[in-house]
């Protein structure tokens, strides 16, 4: 029998993640703050919610991908939140990015009501949200994760089981660490060619070929070269992502350079005003620092 699925938040991710889910089969229950957001899904099928109660009491399985951890936590235990229809067989699905500590604390508190949770945040961005091709990264109940797998391979291509409750979040904020220093060496790489008199395109295109390539320098190389900053994923919401990155690091005990530098230049992006564009704005911070422009 397919699972009855709700759907909560309809941004840039949710959206055509929520589109791909009906496309698959799902019947589909949505609840969006701004209902208008939730049309494309409503002309296709998918039934309106007044509230996360509303579309639990529906579903089988709840997905919420909203904006930040307070988000979630109001989503799931406050009025009309999802707890107040929580019962067994049902399971939450958090693919939100958030906080480890909270996952687990929502896990534990759903639990009390004998309800199951994943948190399962993704990567890929709106491509990939777009084109059913996100990394999905787990954590959770290994039998749980069994049931929405086929769930999960609606939205995502690699979609991997990495440990416990939280464990998906742990393996996020380590995606988001990478992400932002992938870009910031990608942007210094393409302006350290730029003033030394070389063609910055030719050089992204001779280090594609070797150990330097990532999908960072490919992707998001060009869209610096284009100067094409319309968001895939706001610097907003990768400074919210870094500062998960920064609690989970104080958490561990660890003190690290490089995601300290990252995270303190995606701050400076946003302090310039470029917060509701793409992380690849950070590339004119670094060039009006450095009186240079990459094209």
């Amino acid at each position: 029998m397919t699972d009855k699925v709700g759907f909560i938040g309809t941004g840039i991710m949710g959206l055509p993640m929520a589109s791909n889910v009906i496309r698959a089969g799902y019947p589909v229950w949505v609840f969006a703050r701004t209902q208008d957001k939730a049309l494309p899904l409503i002309q296709v099928g998918a039934t309106l919610c007044d509230s996360p109660r509303q579309v639990t009491e529906h579903a089988d399985v709840i997905i919420t991908i909203v904006g930040d951890t307070p988000d979630v936590e109001q989503i799931v235990l406050g009025d009309q939140g999802v707890i107040e229809a929580a019962a067994p067989g049902k399971v939450l699905v958090d693919m939100t990015t958030s906080s480890a500590s909270s996952a687990r604390n929502l896990a534990t508190r759903l639990s009390e009501k004998r309800m199951d949770m994943l948190d399962a945040p993704v990567s890929g961005g709106d491509i990939g949200a777009r084109e059913g091709t996100l990394s999905i990264m787990v954590g959770g109940n290994p039998a749980v994760f069994e049931r929405v797998k086929p769930l999960f391979e609606a939205m995502g291509e690699n979609v991997v089981l990495v440990g416990d409750h939280g464990a998906g979040q742990v393996a996020k904020a380590c995606n988001q660490l990478l992400v932002a220093q992938h870009m910031y060496a990608t942007a210094e790489a393409l302006l350290l060619a730029k003033a030394a008199g070389v063609d910055p395109g030719r050089v992204r295109e001779a280090l594609l070929g070797g150990f330097a390539a990532s999908r960072v320098l490919d992707c998001h190389g060009q869209r610096m070269l284009n100067r094409n900053f319309v968001p895939g994923f706001k610097a907003k919401l990768h400074q919210k992502d870094m500062r998960i990155v920064l609690q989970t690091m104080g958490d561990c005990h660890l003190d690290l350079d490089g995601t300290k530098l990252a995270a303190e230049g995606i701050n400076r992006t946003v302090d310039a005003g470029y917060g509701e564009l793409d992380t690849t704005a950070l590339l004119q911070v670094l060039e009006a620092r450095n009186h240079l422009k990459l094209s």
